[in-house]
């Protein structure tokens, strides 16, 4: 599969593996792709059904004028699964992916049997709150080019070499009315999650086993506190910028295949 037409939406997708393995779907942040994981895709495919999609306004998928938000692409995963026939999956996201796939498990909780959660776009507070209503404006006024601002002091000292000039060069792609309806989206809008308290409420309804990782100490011992459903965990990985499933491939692969093979990663 490529270009699936949803009827609403027409989302490119790949997917790689058996079709009778436990199904993966592995999700971009915001101003990616599916690009982004492709080493993952390509071992994790070994033993595992994969589905990369590029999310509706990023990569090659249609680019809406309006709606281009995080709950609505949740909705649009919900559609491709059930299109593929593919569901129960594990849905792993990261960043603003790692809202889509707790919002997918909240609200279309049938296609989830777990989340992996990889430095996600909630539980924003203090000094982050504060500059989120000019970071908007910004985005608002200025697209993509004041977005890679922000991905180009988003890396660790040890980042693999290209990594930080090939995300930059795929958010600069990325339409720039996308880059500010899909940062509304995560926290300013009607019903948004990325703000704390709106955080915690939308965390207390996740039904399904979650594993989250987060870059931020702070933040880690926020999430282990909203924690309610059994065997769910959060990690703390210390040394890594935010996109650490690029910058510690292997150690990201054994973390999702260790996951999907444990007891609480295969819970329904």
């Amino acid at each position: 599969m490529t270009f699936i037409d949803l009827g609403h939406i027409c989302l490119f997708c790949v997917t790689q593996g058996p079709v009778h393995a436990p199904v993966l779907l592995l999700v971009h942040g915001w101003g990616g792709d599916g690009r982004t994981w492709s080493r993952h895709a390509e071992e994790l495919s070994r033993d595992h059904r994969v589905l990369v999609p590029d999310l509706r306004g990023h990569g090659r998928s249609d680019v809406p004028r309006r709606g281009n938000t995080p709950a609505a692409m949740a909705a649009d995963l919900a559609a491709l699964v059930d299109r593929l026939g593919a569901g129960p999956v594990t849905a792993v996201g990261h960043s603003m992916g790692g809202q889509v796939v707790n919002l997918l498990a909240v609200h279309h909780s049938r296609t989830v049997r777990s989340v992996v959660v990889l430095d996600p776009a909630h539980g924003a507070h203090g000094p982050e709150l504060d500059e989120i209503p000019r970071r908007l404006a910004d985005y608002q006024a200025h697209g993509a080019e004041a977005a890679a601002d922000f991905v180009a002091g988003a890396f660790g000292p040890e980042a693999p070499a290209g990594l930080r000039t090939a995300q930059i060069r795929t958010m600069l792609g990325t339409p720039g009315h996308v880059i500010a309806q899909s940062y509304a989206g995560m926290y300013t809008d009607p019903g948004a999650v990325g703000i704390r308290p709106h955080s915690e409420a939308y965390l207390s309804r996740r039904p399904c086993p979650a594993l989250t990782v987060w870059t931020s100490a702070e933040a880690a011992q926020w999430e282990r506190g909203t924690l309610r459903v059994p065997g769910s965990r959060v990690d703390h990985w210390t040394g890594t910028g935010h996109y650490l499933h690029e910058e510690h491939p292997d150690r990201t692969i054994a973390l999702i295949r260790a996951w999907t093979a444990s007891d609480i990663g295969k819970a329904s």
